[in-house]
């Protein structure tokens, strides 16, 4: 599966993006919940744990899910995952999410994509679940982006997030115990390679136009729409853009606008949007 290569090649941008970063700078809070890059790092290194397990041992993953249900019963997911870690932080931490990234990475490499595999929820597939972890380590790492100030420059491989904003457009509104308010609006997005990448009919639910990196960012809830430069008409379009969510779990609402920028800049030591 490609897809495996395109989570670890997504993982390891990352990877060097923090390269530089003392043990300190690592407790630097986010404007993701206020998330430090430590809890975000935790976060990303645990379930891509989780997900290598799903894949090659089914009871081993069963017994995480269990310590992990017992783990966060009155507490915090987080606190969950820091315990379960032993503490783990700063450039160890990197270093142990790099490296189990590419052994996860190898071993859905070697697996048949339609390969059903177990998870918290509902079963998935070998390629929906290493999908999902490629798009969690975009959408997570948008925050580590922000907050030292950087911007991502992405590629193609992206498209693999696009499409999972595509087919979780349905699911969407179901998350919402609503009905689809018709037939999806139609795409039509400019890849990091400047490639046209076009979904949908022309339809009365609208269009929605503009760069493939700020849809991913608008399905992955990284950005308010109002945040982005994309061009959404109709009706039915700019409903979904306010909703779209394309990660599982109960549903959530996107950050109000103005609330996730290019925040810090550890070099110039002041706020991108005060530039």
């Amino acid at each position: 599966m490609q897809q495996a290569q395109d989570f670890y090649d997504e993982s390891t941008a990352l990877f060097a993006l923090i390269e530089p970063l003392s043990d300190d700078e690592f407790e630097s809070p986010t404007l993701f919940k206020g998330w430090t890059i430590n809890t975000i790092l935790r976060h990303l290194h645990i379930w891509n744990i989780a997900a290598d397990l799903s894949c090659v041992d089914e009871a081993a993953f069963t017994e995480f899910l269990q310590n992990m249900a017992a783990g966060v019963r009155g507490g915090r997911l987080p606190d969950f995952e820091m315990t379960y870690l032993g503490g783990l932080s700063g450039q160890q931490l990197r270093a142990d999410w790099i490296g189990q990234a590419k052994i996860m990475a190898s071993h859905f490499a070697a697996v048949e994509p339609k390969q059903r595999l177990k998870w918290v929820g509902p079963e998935m597939s070998a390629l929906s679940s290493i999908t999902a972890r490629l798009m969690e380590t975009w959408a997570h790492g948008q925050a580590i982006y922000d907050v030292l100030g950087v911007e991502r420059q992405d590629s193609d491989r992206i498209g693999n997030i696009v499409r999972l904003g595509v087919n979780t457009w349905g699911w969407t509104w179901k998350n919402r115990r609503m009905d689809p308010p018709g037939s999806m609006p139609r795409l039509k997005l400019k890849a990091p390679s400047g490639a046209l990448w076009e979904y949908g009919e022309t339809s009365e639910s609208g269009l929605i136009e503009g760069s493939a990196t700020e849809f991913c960012q608008v399905v992955t809830q990284c950005r308010n729409i109002a945040d982005t430069d994309l061009r959404v008409s109709g009706d039915i379009a700019k409903q979904w853009m306010v909703v779209a969510q394309c990660f599982a779990g109960p549903p959530q609402d996107p950050p109000g606008a103005g609330a996730r920028f290019l925040q810090y800049n550890f070099d110039h030591g002041k706020s991108i949007k005060d530039e």
